[in-house]
């Protein structure tokens, strides 16, 4: 059965670009050009990724959706490598898709960002600087492409950030309120 594919844009749907990371010098000028506050990747080795904050209301209180990495099986949130001819939210809104199966309206900025060490398949480790883009879900797919490979959960802020390992998502995570118009 083929994924469902309701609420992601054709474009989003049907993307032939690589899930490799785009190369540092063509992505900085992307992100300089359209994504303000993340051009500190200049600086030195770091590799950027994109990630979705799904978040809902459920009686009046703030709820942070995590998902299960792959591997390690640690909560995190939906994230990917830059892709070309997607702007970061259009890729941290197809990775909540991909990963969590959460459709929804996506912020145009980054609400914050964080850093982390990651493993690559060859054993090297790399340091990832994560640009975060609030989503506020409108629907949460009962099937989805990576349904099973990860396990989801909403959380309060408080509890997300007490189940992350990346310490800069955890205090994104706690300067979260607990209640919230979004």
């Amino acid at each position: 059965m083929a994924a469902p594919t309701a609420g992601v844009p054709a474009r989003r749907r049907h993307s032939t670009a690589s899930t490799a990371p785009v190369p540092r010098t063509r992505l900085r000028v992307h992100v300089r050009r359209n994504c303000k506050g993340l051009a500190k990747s200049k600086q030195a080795k770091l590799w950027l990724q994109f990630a979705a904050l799904p978040m809902t209301q459920v009686g009046g209180e703030l709820r942070v959706l995590l998902v299960t990495s792959r591997e390690t099986h640690r909560w995190v949130l939906p994230k990917g490598w830059a892709e070309t001819g997607l702007t970061p939210p259009e890729l941290a809104a197809k990775e909540a898709f991909e990963e969590a199966g959460a459709v929804g309206a996506m912020a145009a900025n980054p609400t914050g960002t964080y850093r982390y060490r990651k493993r690559l398949k060859a054993g090297r480790r790399v340091t990832c600087l994560v640009g975060v883009f609030a989503m506020h879900v409108d629907q949460l797919l009962e099937e989805w492409p990576e349904a099973g490979e990860r396990e989801r959960r909403w959380f309060s802020p408080a509890e997300a950030a007490g189940l992350v390992q990346e310490e800069g998502l955890a205090a994104l995570l706690r300067g979260l309120p607990n209640t919230t118009g979004i």
